[in-house]
């Protein structure tokens, strides 16, 4: 079985205003979505980033995978590494909420948009689906929370009608968006980011979810906006309302700091992004779970290894999310169903993204008492619909965004807003 054909396919889909450390989401989220065919006739799915350093270096791979057994994902990572090395990409505004978005991922990034492919591929020609490669299901459902956002009602710059969330920027406008939300999906825990408004009003949106979903396990992400001291000033304010504390304050040694005055369990997806900041934090005991994302952990696999190690080291393991679509949340499925010592309910975005903005055939998958079902489906159970990639990537081509930037867009609203770590 050879690699004949590999497409590379830049879309966007829209986006509401979320509020964050970095500013506020631009009108369209940037994706892309890549095909990989064989001789005999199977096609494996991947998606990943579609911001331009990304978007080129998967590009640039089109033509060199052709050829290759998909099976050899030593030689895919071989000519991944040969390919950024010759490149030498550099980092982008946002990294530091993205951390795919940073140059040192390159490798892990574009080695994972292909994997996920290949992986599918492979499960496809044996008629088996795509967790089966990872060692087999440990669920056949994966759990994921509820993952609530402060929001303005439109975009500034009004690109489309607004959304039908609307505005969230209140106690009890958060609770509502809590409340739509795990009606739809049934979501059993709840997630706040958090690090864009004041720093007492997000713990007092904490305690409103606390009184009106008793039971319900809570976390707040700051993504790093608050300095040590107000990260233990809230600390004390929430008390025990949290099932963990993320990222409320910058850097390994911050983090580590604050959890040997708080004792509280601190979680991550921007202190530890690799294995080497993985070492550094279990010396330091910065982190007690880790948010993987197969997206820029390197793949599937290297997400596996990553989960082995926290179950070494006695850390828990949940995963992160950016803005995506259905095959990064199929695959996500996928390797967290394989992952026995997945300790929380997953992140995602998924709610967020408009029901005819999805590239599959039979449109958005469903989530169903706050999970997603595997089925025995041949790799990722997925197929394109060609339409609704081809409109996406007509957006993609006229939004005139190709690169996220939350910074430029909050100063359509504050035209002085600078970004600032720590805000707060």
């Amino acid at each position: 079985m050879k690699i004949i054909r590999i497409a590379v396919t830049p879309i966007a889909f829209r986006d509401p205003p979320l509020l964050n450390a970095s500013g506020i989401h631009e009108p369209f989220a940037l994706r892309s979505i890549i095909e990989v065919e064989t001789d005999n006739g199977y096609i494996g799915l991947g998606e990943s980033y579609g911001d331009a350093p990304a978007l080129a270096i998967q590009q640039q791979l089109q033509s060199q995978l052709i050829g290759m057994d998909p099976f050899n994902l030593n030689q895919l990572r071989a000519v991944v590494k040969a390919t950024v090395a010759a490149n030498k990409p550099a980092s982008v505004a946002g990294a530091e909420l993205a951390p795919g978005s940073h140059a040192s991922k390159a490798v892990s990034n574009a080695y994972s948009a292909f994997e996920v492919a290949f992986l599918d591929v492979q499960a496809r020609s044996m008629n088996l689906p795509l967790v089966d490669l990872l060692g087999g299901a440990v669920r056949d459902r994966v759990p994921f929370s509820a993952y609530l956002f402060f929001k303005y009602a439109q975009h500034a710059d009004s690109p489309y009608a607004p959304d039908s969330w609307g505005e969230a920027l209140s106690e009890a406008q958060i609770v509502a968006q809590a409340r739509r939300m795990i009606e739809a999906y049934g979501f059993k825990s709840i997630k706040l980011k958090a690090g864009a408004l004041e720093p007492e009003h997000e713990v007092s949106c904490i305690k409103a979810l606390k009184k009106a979903f008793p039971g319900y396990p809570l976390r707040i992400d700051p993504n790093g906006n608050w300095s040590l001291e107000t990260s233990i000033r809230m600390a004390e304010l929430l008390g025990d309302d949290l099932q963990y504390y993320e990222d409320p304050t910058p850097g390994l040694e911050g983090m580590a700091e604050l959890h040997k005055r708080t004792g509280l369990p601190l979680a991550t997806n921007m202190v530890v992004t690799d294995f080497d900041e993985f070492r550094r934090s279990v010396a330091l005991n910065s982190v007690q779970i880790v948010l993987a994302d197969h997206h820029y952990w390197g793949g599937l696999r290297d997400t596996q290894a990553l989960a082995k190690m926290c179950e070494t080291f006695g850390l828990g393991v949940s995963m992160h999310s950016n803005s995506h679509l259905a095959i990064s949340l199929m695959a996500m499925t996928h390797v967290a169903a394989a992952v026995p010592n997945l300790d929380f309910a997953c992140d995602t975005h998924y709610p967020w993204q408009e029901p005819d903005e999805e590239v599959i055939k039979g449109g958005k998958l469903p989530i169903v008492d706050g999970c997603v079902h595997l089925t025995r489906e041949p790799g990722l159970g997925l197929e394109l619909d060609y339409d609704q990639l081809g409109k996406l990537n007509d957006q993609f081509l006229s939004c005139g965004i190709r690169q996220r930037d939350d910074v430029r867009q909050m100063q359509k609203y504050k035209p002085e807003w600078k970004a600032v770590k720590p805000r707060y």
